[in-house]
């Protein structure tokens, strides 16, 4: 005779238009009331059986047992739509363009539950193969983010990307710096331009492009006081989502070189032109840098403007970015033989070991105070 299960052992029977075992079990209740029932199927009496223990397990441990059907590619959507609200457009633009061309086409289908540790390190493995280390990086970070939500809302037991390292990948486009004499030229292509401001203040003080967007004319003092303060900005915005700049080191007060003072003037004179001729179209944001209505200027307007500087200079426009006017100022400091940390206080670093990793390329590499003293030393020996 059959013996009836035990409770919280759940049902089987069979199911004859479906032929097939189904296997089901109450795991509890709605805030309505209502019966909360999974259900699992199978061939065999052992298939369905074994799929309705699994459902118990996970349940038992805290698992949701709607995790079952739960894909990979479900738990990056579900981070892009809700886990990065808050974030700038740029980067929910980046991480969604990330996720779509590199994480879900490779592992989307798997079931998350059943997403390995080695599915992630062949994914890295043959991503390696085309994506820089950096990109891997960021590639990876959508990943073990959109685990991560997963894990907290109880669709997966623990997140095994955490455990891949991240291997070499391609050699990335490499930083560098313009040479005094390139600087100079840039500098001369830029008089006539409506980024020529621009340009003055990103090679003589080193303000990241973001930071020189973000500017407003309430951050800059062009006077001074005679003896005590000389004309100086305030570095104490970006275009970063909320107005901050990248780190609290970043947020700085610069004196200003003469020549950046003389830019800034006929810079400011040009706007107020600019802005009798938009008249009632001129939007008020008080920005240094605006568009000829006084919007704020994007990423694309600079670089468009920048490279049409560079053509003029006779420099090729698509081998240089606006961010590396930062790094030129960064290699003619050190040139010049200003200390790392007097370097690493002007661009807005924590410490000097930020500025040796980001602009290792553009330091000085030799240290050459010793020398100079021994050749001293011994110069009769």
């Amino acid at each position: 005779m059959t013996t009836r299960r035990s409770r919280g052992d759940g049902g089987l029977h069979w199911d004859e238009q479906r032929q097939r075992w189904i296997a089901s079990v109450t795991l509890g209740y709605t805030p309505a009331g209502k019966r909360i029932v999974k259900k699992a199927s199978g061939k065999t009496k052992t298939e369905a059986k074994a799929k309705l223990k699994e459902i118990i397990r996970d349940h038992d441990d805290g698992l949701a047992a709607a995790a079952h059907h739960y894909t990979v590619a479900d738990a990056v959507r579900d981070w892009l739509e809700f886990g990065l609200s808050g974030r700038d457009e740029s980067t929910v633009e980046t991480r969604t363009f990330l996720a779509n061309k590199h994480v879900i086409p490779a592992l989307g289908a798997r079931k998350l539950r059943e997403l390995s540790a080695d599915d992630v390190d062949r994914w890295l493995a043959e991503k390696a193969k085309q994506l820089s280390t950096r990109s891997l990086r960021e590639v990876r970070s959508v990943l073990k983010r959109a685990v991560d939500r997963a894990q907290a809302r109880d669709k997966v037991k623990r997140n095994v990307v955490m455990l891949c390292e991240i291997p070499k990948g391609l050699e990335g486009r490499p930083s560098k710096s313009l040479t005094l004499d390139q600087a100079a030229a840039v500098l001369t292509a830029a008089a006539d331009s409506t980024l020529h401001a621009y340009v003055v203040l990103s090679l003589l003080i080193g303000a990241r492009t973001e930071e020189l967007r973000a500017l407003t004319w309430s951050h800059v003092d062009l006077e001074g006081s005679p003896d005590t303060t000389p004309p100086s900005i305030m570095v104490w915005h970006s275009v970063r989502t909320g107005g901050d700049t990248k780190t609290k080191k970043s947020r700085r007060t610069l004196a200003l070189p003469e020549r950046c003072v003389t830019a800034l003037k006929a810079h400011r004179a040009s706007q107020e032109a600019t802005r009798e001729k938009a008249g009632d179209t001129w939007q008020e944001h008080d920005l240094v840098f605006a568009s000829g209505v006084g919007t704020p200027l994007d990423a694309h307007n600079v670089r468009r403007s920048f490279r049409a500087i560079l053509k003029k200079a006779k420099l090729d426009e698509k081998a240089w970015t606006p961010r590396e006017m930062r790094h030129s100022f960064v290699s003619l400091l050190s040139d010049s033989g200003v200390p790392l940390e007097n370097i690493s206080r002007l661009v807005g670093h924590s410490n000097t070991t930020v500025t040796e990793t980001v602009y290792r390329k553009q330091l000085r590499p030799v240290l050459l105070e010793g020398a100079a003293a021994m050749d001293q030393i011994f110069k009769d020996a």
